[in-house]
């Protein structure tokens, strides 16, 4: 997050701007979209028995985190701050805020902020589900969202953007969420499927995406809602929401180009799927980076995630880990990339004034990156590996292999994606009624 966006008074008091307040209530709206883009996408590539669990896991998330946000998160987040570490109980319950009254150093008010910022505690868990597809229970995945929201993700948000924060002070750089969010996600994903069961049939039976138009659908609606995400993260619609919104877009493109590239040599083909990967990887990477880099240094950016996740996705066979749909090889690998490119490629005109490695800032901002990258992958590594083997020895985590072989949506929401006896029965009643209709007739011919 930025410091310093304000329409200011003779006195340099802030003030209400109407202007900046309606971009962040747009914004807001579109960093929501993301996670029903996000549940598309993850619904395409499930096997066809799974695709409601899926949807499902990423929507429970919207309901869950908004309700614990209204009660402690946003105070746990950015309320007044504690030893760098964790914010205070200013905000229970969304008390004590006035309806005029203006998030400090900004013009708009705190409920505007506070509603942007929760879209984004809505979507860090649901990025964690597509780790754990086709094998967990959603009253296991519910608790294990609302655990890890409280224990990692608003402690994470503060030490990233609380004025107070630890890391905010050392001087790391996350423009909209490459710590906080994706390598926060990527590690989680990678904790838990680290101590629960793998699929059955891992890395034996193909388990291929059951629907991939949803899959290009869901690309797009993040791809979308990622403007309000990246460029709303500076809090103001002026030049730099501009630079960010810029880069936003040329990172994505190139990482898409730098995926396809990548798979074309290696595998041969240029598949819908690494497209639609490939623009996710961007999107990623950009997050943290979007406010310090130039478009030129986007494209580099991009190119080179696209081609590093399009690798890192593929060693979890190498390396028997059971990442359903690559979370970790997306979005913790392209969160690391991103965020520590800010070292490299940062060039201190965009809203940051830090320089990186190659515009003759030194080693100085890519220490601090490294540093921030570090802290948070293995707290939220550690931690979220704590919380899915102490819910799998309680009430075990995952649906027994019985069931994810028969079908995890009917055990578990009584329902089906897709009804296919009762659309082959229409298709069947449709042929036999024109095959009745048009028997034994003759054409006619008008007088």
């Amino acid at each position: 997050m930025p410091t310093g966006i304000m329409t200011t008074l003779a006195a340099d008091k802030p003030v209400l701007d109407t202007g900046h307040t309606a971009f962040m209530l747009i914004s807001a709206a579109l960093v929501l979209v993301m996670t029903p883009g996000l549940a598309f996408f993850y619904g395409g590539m499930v096997r066809v028995k799974s695709v409601l669990n899926m949807l499902m896991m990423s929507f429970i998330s919207i309901a869950v985190i908004t309700i614990l946000w209204t009660l402690y998160g946003f105070s746990e987040a950015f309320g007044t701050d504690h030893g760098g570490v964790i914010g205070g109980t200013d905000w229970l319950g969304m008390r004590h805020i006035g309806i005029a009254e203006l998030w400090p150093g900004y013009g708009i008010p705190i409920y505007v902020f506070a509603a942007f910022q929760l879209m984004f505690a809505i979507i860090t868990p649901a990025l964690i589900s597509g780790a754990l597809a086709d094998r967990v229970k959603i009253t296991a995945w519910t608790l294990y969202i609302a655990l890890w929201a409280t224990l990692v993700y608003f402690p994470v948000a503060h030490w990233v953007w609380g004025s107070g924060g630890w890391l905010y002070k050392f001087g790391v750089i996350d423009f909209a969420g490459g710590t906080a969010v994706h390598i926060n996600a990527g590690a989680a994903a990678l904790g838990a499927i680290l101590v629960i069961r793998k699929r059955v049939g891992f890395n034996k039976d193909p388990m291929r995406p059951h629907n991939l138009p949803l899959v290009m659908l869901g690309a797009g609606l993040l791809w979308f809602g990622w403007f309000g995400f990246n460029a709303g993260s500076w809090l103001g619609a002026d030049g730099v929401a501009g630079a960010a919104f810029t880069n936003t877009q040329v990172a994505t493109a190139a990482a898409m180009l730098g995926w396809l590239g990548y798979e074309k040599l290696r595998h041969g083909s240029f598949t819908t799927l690494g497209a639609a990967s490939g623009a996710v990887s961007g999107l990623v990477a950009i997050t943290p980076a979007c406010g310090s880099v130039s478009p030129l240094g986007a494209i580099l950016l991009g190119i080179v995630t696209g081609v590093i996740c399009a690798w890192a996705v593929g060693m979890k066979f190498k390396l028997g880990f059971d990442d359903s749909l690559d979370v970790v090889g997306v979005h913790m690998v392209g969160g690391i990339v991103g965020s520590l490119s800010i070292g490299f490629l940062a060039t201190g005109g965009v809203g940051q004034t830090a320089k990186g490695l190659f515009y003759g800032g030194g080693w100085d901002q890519l220490g601090k990156q490294c540093v921030g990258v570090a802290a948070v992958l293995v707290y939220s590594l550690v931690v979220s590996g704590l919380l899915a083997k102490g819910i799998d020895m309680v009430m075990g985590f995952t649906v027994t292999e019985e069931v994810e072989v028969s079908g995890i949506d009917s055990a578990e929401h009584a329902e089906t994606g897709y009804d296919f006896a009762g659309i082959g029965s229409a298709v069947r009643s449709a042929l036999a009624s024109v095959d009745t209709n048009t028997a034994d007739k003759s054409p006619k011919v008008d007088a």
